[in-house]
């Protein structure tokens, strides 16, 4: 006998569905908190900001998300779905804290003189470290000497745009510490090293977005008043890098990934992919790696780059609503994701990017790769991934789209917020919302559609 007795009007919702072989499949309706946290994380912090700054709302808010969503699972006895989520949200989490906190400890001083070809340098600098080191970790390392580089010009907005078009997204298209995204997707079985292969789509986007840098910023280079060319050639500071053992600390984060995969970990203690050791001895090292680097920087060096945890905090709390969230729309996309319509790279392209532009590109990544891990493939353009099978062109698709497209708007990478925070603090009169979307339309979506044309 069951322990309690469902309302009729609540059993369509609540009860399990079996369909083709699975135990569980929840109905169309529990999409809607997922909906509703990803609304959340785009209108709130535009239309309540006081409200939303504060962490503890942003957690209530992807509690009021998630939870029912994980009773659902939870009444259903899906606690398998509910473990492998949980564990791939511990390690997210684990990860971006583990590269926030290495490359907090860094500090890079210097005021060079704010020509184009040094602005250009800085962003391409940012954009292959990005994919080492994170986006986030990149970003914040090098805004701060580059909006001091460029203080005393007038026109140097557009070089924090850039920033964030180059830096904060683009950039971390190479490795799965790069961004958000990829990560999920290495959770998901993409090998650490097929991102690699990605590097000429990356070297062509990157060279176009410097290339359309260097020729907007050589035009207002030469609008610049004389006074303030002159004041920026007498307030030169050489470059300094303090906390470099940081570095080191990044190193092993890189290998940690790279090479403590679950499978690799069992083959070596003789044990099971499956087995909670090797499921969670890279996220405890990485742990270990990121206490080493936060006990051994001298705090002096994290004062000076503002550094809190903060941004942590916040990921950890939207993400939490996020995973949990997502668990009923990733169900249903393994279903039913072939009935969706969108099967060729180039649709999965734009799709994936569009909602990565004005949601967060690293659920939207999670939403069309179980979309794409649900349509029958050719062997040869076949991955094997969790849960199944992924067409590769679909699975380069939905990368360039997840990471590019962030770029899109201030809402659709974590450190295009950070960028924008430090930049106004530092007196930039950054664009609006939409001022900012209106820079992203006439400098990004040309190369878009050029690299549509050529990759896909």
């Amino acid at each position: 006998m069951a322990p309690f007795a469902l309302p009729a009007a609540l059993a369509p919702f609540l009860a399990a569905t079996a369909e083709e072989g699975h135990d569980f499949v929840p109905h169309l309706a529990w999409v809607a908190p997922f909906v509703a946290m990803l609304l959340a994380i785009a209108v709130l912090p535009l239309a309540a900001p006081h409200w939303w700054h504060s962490n503890r709302n942003r957690f209530l808010v992807a509690l009021g998300c998630g939870l029912p969503v994980f009773g659902l699972f939870a009444l259903n006895g899906d606690w398998h779905t509910i473990g492998h989520t949980a564990h791939e949200y511990v390690s997210f989490l684990v990860l971006l804290a583990a590269l926030y906190t290495a490359s907090g400890g860094i500090v890079l001083r210097g005021d060079l003189k704010a020509t184009p070809v040094v602005n250009t340098t800085f962003l391409l600098i940012g954009a292959v470290l990005a994919s080492f080191m994170g986006t986030t970790g990149a970003a914040m390392l090098l805004i701060r000497p580059l909006i001091k580089t460029n203080s005393e010009r007038r026109y140097n907005v557009h070089t924090v745009v850039f920033f964030i078009f180059a830096v904060c997204n683009v950039g971390g298209l190479l490795t799965p510490l790069g961004d958000p995204p990829l990560f999920l997707g290495y959770l998901r079985g993409v090998p650490f090293g097929w991102t690699f292969g990605l590097l000429p789509v990356w070297g062509f986007t990157v060279g176009a977005i410097l290339a359309v840098y260097l020729v907007l910023d050589t035009v207002l280079y030469r609008c610049e008043d004389r006074s303030d060319l002159r004041a920026d050639a007498t307030q030169i500071e050489p470059l300094s890098f303090k906390g470099m053992g940081n570095f080191c600390f990044l190193g092993g984060i890189v290998a940690a990934v790279a090479f403590l995969t679950p499978g690799n970990v069992a083959k070596w203690l003789g044990t099971t992919e499956t087995a909670p050791l090797p499921m969670f001895g890279r996220d405890l090292l990485l742990v270990l790696i990121a206490t080493g680097a936060y006990l051994t920087t001298k705090p002096a060096y994290r004062k000076e780059n503002e550094f809190t945890w903060e941004p942590i905090l916040e990921v950890a709390a939207l993400f939490f609503g996020i995973f949990l969230s997502m668990m009923a729309a990733i169900k249903l996309l393994r279903v039913h994701g072939s009935e969706l319509g969108v099967d060729t790279p180039v649709e999965f392209f734009w799709v994936t990017g569009t909602l990565s532009a004005f949601l967060d590109n690293a659920p939207t990544y999670v939403v069309f790769f179980e979309t794409a891990s649900s349509l029958p493939a050719r062997a040869v353009d076949t991955m094997v991934v969790s849960g199944g099978a992924i067409g590769i062109p679909l699975l380069t698709s939905i990368s360039l789209g997840a990471v590019f497209m962030g770029a899109m708007s201030y809402i659709g990478n974590a450190p295009n917020f950070m960028v924008k925070a430090i930049a106004e603090q530092r007196k930039i009169k950054m664009p609006s919302f939409f001022g900012y979307l209106l820079y992203s339309m006439v400098f990004l979506l040309p190369i878009f559609f050029l690299v549509t044309q050529i990759f896909l």
